[in-house]
């Protein structure tokens, strides 16, 4: 795929509970690099590997949860031409000027038929990442936390995903990887879409109340390494839901686990290469606990009704 209009998962701004609690997690279990504080009281962070200023946005509330999720796209005039794009379907869209978020261009944000934020924005200062551009070393994981390479996807549920995938595909130019159908064997009970070559960049699941994150995901490298952030997890006593396992929808590597105000979070590796036309991938009620966790072949209570 020429990857020309929306290029990646940018990122997430979530609610926590506790400012202090949370940044001493994100740093030291989790990995991050903080990278600023804004005058709102915003934390800011990235992953070891992104070059982009911040992925990770933190804002206390008295309700934990995901402000919006951002996706970054090619250039301004892709900026641009998507917002007239938004427009021309009926989506309301609102201009967010550049530096309201640190270090970060204008933002088309708008939102999508499961009530959830959405962004898109061209710009955003490259800090770098320890690596130069020219004749650079091998990356190598050092430093406390589980270090992800990149935040990765996110998991949203809500009413109408219906609506929200065919926005996402006709008018910004995701496609369909894999679906879940309910016991009708004809209505979507998840749907997971890909602006790029991964397996998925966003997934949704059909819930009664919209507007909800079910969890958001960091990529790791290998399965040594998701092994090594379980490892991480049990020494601090972080509350993993379900893993280390594996998913038969991408085939990725899992673990989910919870921030400390309750925000699922999920550090993800592996999942197959994806192109325009493969066929999607379609399964059956009959076969979604497998589908779901491959090895346990059941899903877990908590995994479908704890939402923030």
């Amino acid at each position: 795929m020429a990857m020309t209009g929306v290029l990646r998962p940018g990122h997430a701004q979530l609610r926590v509970l506790d400012m202090d609690e949370s940044v001493k997690f994100y740093t030291d279990v989790m990995g991050l690099v903080e990278t600023g504080r804004d005058a709102s009281g915003r934390v800011y962070f990235k992953t070891r590997a992104e070059r982009d200023h911040n992925s990770v946005v933190l804002r206390q509330a008295d309700r934990a949860g995901l402000d919006f999720f951002g996706y970054k796209v090619l250039n301004k005039a892709t900026l641009e031409e998507l917002d007239g794009k938004l427009k021309a379907y009926g989506v309301v869209t609102e201009r967010i000027p550049a530096g309201e978020m640190l270090e970060t261009g204008e933002r088309v944000r708008f939102q999508i038929p499961t009530g959830h934020t959405i962004e898109l924005f061209a710009e955003k200062t490259d800090v770098g990442n320890g690596m130069t551009y020219n004749d650079p070393e091998v990356d190598v994981i050092d430093g406390k936390g589980i270090r992800p390479i990149r935040m990765d996807h996110a998991l949203l549920y809500g009413g109408d995903i219906d609506g929200s995938r065919k926005l996402f595909e006709e008018v910004l130019g995701f496609n369909l990887v894999e679906r879940v159908k309910l016991e009708d064997g004809a209505t979507d009970l998840a749907v997971w879409l890909t602006c790029s070559a991964k397996a998925h960049d966003l997934a949704m699941v059909r819930h009664s109340e919209d507007n909800k994150l079910h969890h958001v995901a960091f990529q790791l490298a290998s399965w040594e390494q998701v092994l090594r952030a379980a490892d991480i997890m049990s020494i601090n006593r972080v509350s993993i839901d379900i893993g280390p396992t594996r998913h038969g929808i991408t085939q990725g590597t899992t673990i989910y686990f919870f921030d400390p105000s309750g925000n699922r979070l999920e550090t993800f590796c592996g999942g197959y290469d994806h192109y325009p036309d493969n066929h999607p991938i379609t399964w059956s009620w009959e076969h979604v606990g497998r589908g779901i966790f491959y090895h346990d072949r059941k899903l877990n209570p908590a995994f479908l009704s704890v939402l923030t």
